[in-house]
């Protein structure tokens, strides 16, 4: 199973990175299997350079901030328009309750009727497993200001855990359990934002991520351009007590 980060920036496109956007691939069956976890701004660009958006296999949105799905729409345009009419109908579109009514109004026609033709909508449930070819993806409820999940990843007898946006909660600890890499929030910074119930730091990513168990590798992702990367990881090291890593843009990782 492979990991391709698209897009790591927090919050909103940075200079360097497009807001968070997750490619994951696995061979099976003959042909290669993708997914995309999370579709933020910017993201939608930075993903044809990796692969073709209309062979990707599903798409799952941790939740309904403008940074973690508001390329589902241009993606709607692609899917829909593409010359030739190769484009598809019914792509498999996992989020939260709304995410289709959500996508229409951002899309800025509410009477829009083609869009639930061209994604096929299905709803979360929490820790309820989703498999799409060789992956099985169970959503875990986090902690935000809105309905939010983490990704818990399997295939190929790995683990990948995506955090999505969460504070530290008690949900962590059965999303993270084994991971062999766990792809965390660390938006925050210890000293500076204090306010609780949006955002881990790196040192509470790293706190989940031992109190977890069985975590092989931690990597901190979903950082603001205003944040000192470094810094984050320093935080993080602090707690973890193995190296430190962090999402880059364009890298693609063996989970």
């Amino acid at each position: 199973m492979d990991l391709t980060i698209v897009g790591c920036s927090g919050s909103f496109a940075g200079p360097d990175s497009p807001a968070s956007s997750y490619l994951v691939r696995s061979e099976h069956e003959g042909r290669t299997w993708s997914i995309v976890l999370d579709l933020g701004n910017g993201a939608l660009g930075h993903l044809q350079r990796h692969v073709d958006p209309l062979t990707v296999d599903a798409v799952l949105v941790s939740h309904l901030h403008v940074d973690h799905c508001i390329d589902l729409c241009g993606l709607y345009v692609m899917l829909k328009y593409v010359p030739g009419g190769s484009g598809r109908e019914g792509l498999p579109a996992y989020g939260p309750e709304g995410t289709g009514d959500h996508l229409v109004r951002a899309y800025g026609n509410e009477e829009i009727e083609d869009v639930p033709g061209v994604f096929d909508f299905r709803t979360f449930t929490d820790r309820e497993p989703v498999v799409v070819g060789p992956f099985t993806i169970t959503p875990v409820r986090v902690e935000h200001p809105i309905e939010a999940y983490g990704f818990r990843v399997e295939a190929d007898g790995r683990v990948l855990v995506y955090t999505g946006d969460t504070d530290l909660c008690d949900a962590l600890t059965p999303l993270m359990t084994g991971a062999d890499l766990v792809l965390a929030d660390a938006a925050f910074v210890d000293g500076r934002d204090e306010v609780r119930g949006i955002h881990l730091s790196g040192s509470r990513a790293a706190e989940a991520a031992v109190r977890a168990g069985g975590v092989q590798r931690l990597m901190l992702t979903h950082l603001p351009a205003w944040n000192d990367p470094e810094q984050c990881r320093a935080q993080a090291a602090a707690v973890w007590p193995g190296e430190v890593e962090l999402a880059k843009p364009g890298a693609t990782y063996t989970v």
